[in-house]
């Protein structure tokens, strides 16, 4: 199951550093995931002050 960043996202950029496949590029007004290369791992939402990365169901 791959992620998504909600609207919550602040824009610190913490879980674009911790995403092992660089699957996280900033947006506009917030990060943002892709869905071709995210691999599930979960790194980006335990990392994130905001719990902004949700699981994309």
């Amino acid at each position: 199951m791959t992620y998504k960043i909600s609207d919550d996202c602040i824009s610190c950029g913490t879980c674009k550093d911790e995403c092992p496949v660089e699957a996280i590029t900033e947006g506009d007004g917030k990060y943002e995931i892709d869905p071709q290369k995210c691999i599930g791992c979960g790194t980006c939402a335990s990392v994130c002050p905001v719990e902004a990365p949700k699981e994309d169901k």
